[in-house]
């Protein structure tokens, strides 16, 4: 799977390069590109925001730089094209399992500021995502989750699939507690039952511990996410 990101702040995406995602980016499993939105852009001092018509606080990013930049890294337009913004529909577990099995690349735009020229969305966006009820100061922090939390699912990723299938929320409920060595800590044993080597009762543990934890933490998630 590729992945383009077009933002004005391409160093924020630094991040991508530690980790599982960036192993998997050095491995040739996935692939990012970071696009600098202001390289596209045809003011002499590669400006790509201005005031909003009609008055109010803060800039607006200009349409020309973004579109441009779409057209460049999507001239074709095959990607799964995405707005990070509030407005979007609410990023969680299924969302993440759709983008995740779409044969096309996806393209994510880094809003900024007090947003971007709506009509570049109206040209160019097919939708868009937000991951809260709240608002960034930008859109590069939602994009990174977006994608860390979408890459998990391309395969070579993850070293194991047995990962995602037993995550907490993508199995409709709250992972069971994780213990490792050594077997106490500050006066805190591991439950025996971890330690007994019986498997069978092993599951059965965990599964009445993701039971418990979800319905005191998380009443709210549904059965049904599978």
């Amino acid at each position: 799977m590729k992945i383009s990101v077009l933002t004005l702040f391409p160093e924020m995406f630094g991040a991508l390069n530690s980790s599982i995602v960036g192993r998997a980016v050095a491995g040739g499993v996935l692939e990012i590109d970071v696009v600098d939105i202001r390289k596209y852009s045809k003011d002499k001092h590669f400006k790509c925001d201005d005031y909003p018509f009609g008055g109010g606080a803060g800039m607006v990013m200009t349409p020309q730089p973004i579109y441009d930049a779409v057209q460049c890294v999507d001239p074709e337009r095959k990607c799964r094209r995405i707005y990070m913004s509030p407005k979007g529909r609410r990023f969680d577990d299924s969302v993440v399992r759709e983008l995740a099995i779409d044969t096309r690349d996806i393209l994510i735009l880094c809003g900024h500021y007090e947003g971007v020229d709506q009509r570049v969305l109206d040209l160019c966006i097919d939708e868009e995502i937000s991951i809260g009820d709240y608002v960034l100061t930008g859109g590069e922090l939602a994009a990174m989750v977006v994608i860390d939390a979408v890459s998990r699912f391309v395969p070579g990723v993850l070293g194991s699939s047995q990962s995602n299938r037993d995550e907490s929320i993508s199995s409709g409920r709250l992972e069971y507690p994780q213990y490792t060595r050594p077997a106490e800590f500050m006066g805190l044993k591991v439950p025996e039952i971890l330690l007994s080597g019986h498997h069978a009762n092993v599951e059965k543990w965990r599964n009445e511990e993701a039971e418990r934890l979800t319905k005191r933490l998380r009443p709210d998630l549904s059965e049904s996410i599978k």
